[in-house]
Formats: C-alpha cells, structure tokens, sequence
C-alpha cells in the first residue's frame, strides 16, 4: 500500500516483468554478497531504475530487505512489477537520492549492510523519445528525470546566460569549445527558441570545428551530458548521497558505485579514498587510534567491464565500478 502522498509503494502493486540487462551485475553481487548474507541484512539501490540490480540481490539473498530509491514514477511503476515476487521484502521509494537519510528515517532504519549507486541515465529513459534524453530522436528538449519538476533543458538553454551556458558545457560536459557552443545556442534561440532535441544537435555540430566533427562520435553528446546533469543536479545529489550511504553502513557493510563518466567517477572517487585514508599527523611513529580509516578500498582504481559483459550489453562499455567496506565502529 502506498504511504502517505504515494511516497511508498511496495513491490505488489504492480506486475510486469524487467527486460534490461543490469550493468556488472556478476560483480556487484560478489562484491555484496558477504555484507548482505545475514538474515535482516538491509541494502539501499539509491537509484533503482528497471530493478535489475535490486532483484538479483533479492533472489540471491532469501533474507534481505530491500529499499530501492529513484525519482522518476515510470522507475517506480516498472520496478514495482519487476520485483512482485519479493513484494513483501521490497520498499520502493520515489525520491532523489540524496535524500537518503530522511527514507531511511521515515523507513525507521538506522542502519543498512549494503549500497549501491547505479549513476546515470537509465535504458528507457534513453529509449523513450519523448523524455528528450537522446541526440538521436528528435523529441522536445525534456531530459528531466522527474516529469514533475519544473528545470528542463528547453529552459536551461533558451533563459540561462552565456556565461551559465559555457560553465555547465565545460564544468559537466568537458566540452573542449564550451565558449563557442554557448555563443551559438544564444544566437540561435534570439532568432527563434530552441526546443526540439534536433535542431539543439544541429546548433552544436555547426559550432564544433570540422577537424574536430570527424573522430569522437556525435559532437552533441557532451552537450546533451551537460544539460542532463545541470537538469537533474546529478552530481549535487551524488555528492551529498554518497556519504550519506556510507554513514549508514554498518561495520562490515559494503558499498558500490556504478559510474558512466568520468565526473561521476571522479567524484566517487575523491568521496571513497577521503573515507579510507588515515588522517594522523604526519611523522608521526604509530598511526593514532582516533584517525584510522573508517572504510577500506574493494577494488583497486575503478574496474572495467570485461568482454564478456560488453558483448551482453554494448551500454555498459563506459561502466567504471568502485567499492569500499566499512571497517570501524561509527562514534
């Protein structure tokens, strides 16, 4: 039954099965498995998608309790289906990820043995024109993972100044001619507004160089990276979620983090290693007791998918996996 202003919904609410093939799954298991192998073991998918993740960890782990996390209704509506046959061990929550800490409240939980962090935009949201997500349709510039929200990329590049425009394009999308791109789309958008995924394309090859056009792909796709990512706030959530998620766990507990580019991974990056150094004085003889490292590294640098997944599931060929445990006693 859903909670109060349909903010809960649990797993039998809905049917219809999954289709997607979940990224590095064989590994986040291993990786989660020794966490979540006790009964009443609680593990968060803080961005749940079609469920994929969630209900392999569910089939593998007859006690788990799962709470799946994600802002966007048509997640909720298709997991909720997909994850019918462990209704009564699955919590499904619509909310952004970093709101972690008040789900978890709300839930009365104060402590969970797993997290996983599958970033990114999701197989139908990239498959469906409509929500404007993909260079390839040509769609209304949506992009907006919650259809509830007002930000969408059409307001993002017909109202932001030139000087938002080119921080978003070369802070989110490391877009090399962010300046150039900038100038171009508010050109454009005085003579008539930009609204439609093609005519944005269009607008940001002519500005990109030629010699530049003809290696890496769709010139478009580091714009479309930004406005998703500023549209979304992806990394502000990532970065208060993250370690939210590791003050949960509880010693033992695991950690991982699935990223698609190199800022999401750069971020998990720099949030992991801070949580798994020791922060004693330097010359010290003996490390002190109070600034050991809360956590410890799983995975060496970020892991790949190797070939086998690849010729599964083309997508996950941007994949990077990072994981930590959580080795002291919270204070």
């Amino acid at each position: 039954m859903a909670a109060k202003g349909g903010w809960i919904m649990h797993a039998e609410e809905r049917d219809g099965p999954g289709g997607h093939v979940p990224v590095m799954l064989d590994r986040v298991l291993e990786i989660l498995g020794p966490a979540l192998a006790a009964p009443g073991a609680v593990c968060v998918d803080a961005n749940l998608g079609l469920g994929g993740h969630a209900e392999a960890l569910l089939a593998a782990h007859p006690g788990l309790r799962l709470i799946g996390i994600d802002r966007d209704p048509a997640a909720i509506e298709r997991s909720t289906g997909r994850l019918a046959p462990y209704a009564r061990r699955a919590t499904l929550v619509r909310a952004v990820s970093d709101e972690l800490p008040e789900v978890l409240a709300r839930l009365g939980v104060d402590e969970v043995h797993g997290a996983l962090f599958d970033l990114g935009v999701s197989s139908p949201q990239l498959d469906e024109a409509a929500r404007g997500f993909a260079y390839s349709y040509d769609a209304p510039l949506d992009m907006r993972m919650d259809p509830g929200q007002e930000l969408t990329a059409e307001s993002v590049v017909n109202s932001y100044s030139e000087g938002e425009l080119t921080r978003i394009l070369r802070d989110y999308g490391e877009e090399r001619f962010a300046a150039r791109v900038a100038r171009s789309l508010v050109r454009e958008r005085a003579a008539v507004p930009i609204t439609t995924t093609k005519r944005l394309a269009e607008i940001v090859r002519a500005a990109i160089p030629a010699a530049t056009r003809r290696t890496g792909g769709n010139p478009a796709k580091r714009t479309f990276q930004a406005l998703r990512i500023e549209v979304n706030g992806e990394l502000i959530a990532l970065e208060r979620a993250l370690p939210a998620a590791l003050d949960a766990l509880a010693v033992g507990g695991r950690v991982v983090v699935l990223s698609y580019h190199s800022l999401e991974d750069r971020l998990a990056k720099q949030v992991l290693v801070a949580r798994t150094r020791d922060t004693s004085p330097p010359g010290l003889p003996v490390p002190l007791p109070a600034h050991r490292p809360w956590f410890r590294l799983l995975t060496r640098g970020a892991e790949l998918p190797d070939e086998d997944e690849l010729a599964r599931n083309p997508r996950a060929a941007s994949a990077r996996l990072r994981a930590a445990e959580r080795i002291r006693e919270r204070e």
